[in-house]
């Protein structure tokens, strides 16, 4: 099989697509060939060095394909099931194993490539909205990057609960998707903090440093920051005191990881996802698919913001 291989942490240069042996299932193991795998942030982060790994490895956190081996003690998931999975490594290449336990079935009528453009982002689309803070009827929301694959998501979401849901984004084109997404307004990120100041329940932020303080002064009294990511660089270390004399703000860094925990909370959250998908009331925005040899050039795009929507590799 062929795959993106990490020999050592830096730039785009560093993927090196290469030709790997084929894998073979261990106990409680599945090997599925990959019909595509979703192109994420923590990817560029794991291929940086931001997120340590141990060398060498096949990065890739996000897939979907057909189950074509498995191993022994694999019970729940059969050879010829579609099925995917988030937040295990090793989806960039033709065939991935994948602990069996963290496959979810994937339903009749939403396409493999579809599932793996949602995986990662749709379940955090569902814990930051089901768990970090239950969105209801009349939440005021604000979602920086809401032309992106996870903007996209996060607005529909938070709109399906009835919220009213400002976005920012950063050129008139990306207005415009964000619009089309559910968006009521969508501010820029020079303008957004005098417009909301003091205005809104909830900020979910996956930029980071440029927007962050601008985010805080937009919240309400007793108002969330959700700091899920950090696409314009880390947000340097907070003084505590700064969120009293804001308002009694709350804070919170929350990942996917820990909303996955247990098996039933995975199904749950895949499931719920994937009859949103199915029912038309998620629209999923496929902008861009690349060959998984131009994995570098699928980081780079990513990476400067030339895109939107949801990036894929396909083998």
């Amino acid at each position: 099989m062929r795959a993106i291989v990490l020999a050592a942490q830096g730039g785009p240069e560093v993927l090196q697509y290469v030709e790997r042996p084929d894998p073979e299932p261990g106990p409680g193991e599945v090997v599925v060939d990959v019909a595509a795998s979703g192109v994420n942030f923590i990817d560029i982060y794991h291929r940086s060095g931001a997120y340590p790994l141990r060398l060498p490895c096949t990065i890739g956190s996000e897939g979907a394909g057909v189950v074509s081996a498995a191993g022994p003690g694999v019970t729940d998931v059969a050879v010829g099931d579609t099925v995917a999975w988030a937040m295990t490594l090793g989806s960039y290449a033709e065939k991935a194993v994948v602990p069996a336990g963290q496959v979810v079935p994937v339903p009749e009528g939403v396409a493999p490539d579809l599932a793996a453009a949602v995986m990662l982002q749709g379940m955090t689309a569902h814990y930051l909205t089901h768990s970090t803070h239950r969105v209801r009827e009349g939440d005021v929301v604000l979602v920086h990057a809401a032309a992106g694959g996870m903007g996209q998501l996060l607005v529909q979401v938070c709109k399906m609960l009835g919220a009213t849901v400002y976005g920012t984004a950063s050129t008139p084109a990306k207005e415009k998707l964000a619009l089309e997404a559910g968006a009521d307004e969508v501010l820029t990120y020079q303008n957004f903090t005098e417009r909301l100041r003091g205005k809104v329940d909830v900020v979910y932020d996956g930029v980071g440093a440029t927007t962050f303080d601008g985010g805080l002064e937009a919240l309400r009294r007793r108002g969330l920051m959700v700091l899920y990511g950090a696409a314009s660089g880390p947000v340097p270390p907070v003084d505590p005191q700064r969120l009293n004399r804001a308002g009694s703000l709350f804070l919170t860094r929350p990942s996917l990881g820990d909303h996955l925990a247990e098996r039933d909370e995975l199904l749950w959250r895949a499931a719920d996802l994937f009859g949103w998908i199915g029912s038309g009331r998620v629209r999923v925005d496929v902008s861009h698919r690349y060959p998984l040899a131009d994995a570098a050039r699928a980081h780079e795009d990513l990476a400067a913001r030339r895109t939107t929507g949801k990036l894929l590799l396909v083998p």
